[in-house]
């Protein structure tokens, strides 16, 4: 698995951008809660930065993680497919991709996930929201990219187990991060080694399984037009 230093920071600084103009757009609105950046920022960089063509969400809606994996993918030249239980949800989830300007990055798909889902093969991103009853079944119906994959198990709840534990094997990685509700990622495919992505993981604040040497560096990006500095921790290589 090639980590893209480049895809990671690119994506990591439009979602900065994407997720402030939303939120901005609707300050007005007092039920909207804001989410925590860093969770979007990691999904994004994480996303990008393992180079993933074709990324699959599940979600009840479109949001903020939304736009995070269309910023991703836009920086990959891939795919995000995003599955929404609910016909009602559609026309206002393709309107908040449209105002992102993010609509040819974004293909959405009505109906149940655990009919949907099997359709896609070879998936090389997945995020699925663990708010769903039923996202353990949903995780497990994910068709991996067996060379290289992630799965997300988003807003996964204290004590709630996402797709580890339903794996095993030499060539599987799976971590729990406690940003926003919480979010266990799993890492699949050929050397994938835990201490050349810790260095990223460490933006979300990981629990620590093991102790390898990291091998990371900070980065620092300065936003052109708002002037902005942004100071991040990436891998080297995955």
């Amino acid at each position: 698995m090639v980590w893209s230093p480049k895809c990671a920071a690119n994506a990591y600084l439009d979602t900065v951008k994407l997720v402030k103009n939303e939120l901005e757009r609707k300050k007005s609105d007092p039920g909207i809660i804001p989410l925590q950046p860093e969770k979007n920022e990691f999904i994004s960089a994480l996303a990008a930065g393992t180079s993933s063509q074709l990324i699959v969400e599940v979600s009840p809606e479109a949001s903020n993680s939304t736009i995070a994996l269309a910023a991703a993918a836009r920086q990959t030249g891939g795919r995000l497919v995003c599955i929404l239980p609910q016909q009602e949800s559609l026309q206002s989830s393709k309107e908040v991709i449209q105002e992102c300007g993010l609509n040819d990055m974004v293909e959405f798909q009505v109906g149940d996930p655990l009919e949907l889902l099997p359709k896609y093969e070879n998936v090389d991103f997945s995020l699925v929201d663990c708010n769903n009853e039923s996202y353990k079944d949903l995780l497990k119906l994910i068709d991996v990219n067996p060379d290289k994959s992630v799965v997300v198990a988003n807003n996964l709840k204290e004590g709630g187990e996402g797709l580890g534990r339903e794996t095993v094997g030499e060539e599987v990685r799976t971590e729990k991060h406690l940003i926003g509700d919480g979010m266990e990622v799993t890492m699949i495919g050929k050397n994938v080694g835990m201490s050349d992505w810790r260095g990223l993981k460490r933006v979300g604040g990981g629990e620590r399984r093991r102790k390898p040497r990291r091998k990371s560096r900070w980065v620092k990006r300065i936003d052109e037009q708002s002037g902005e500095e942004h100071i991040y921790r990436l891998a080297r290589s995955i």
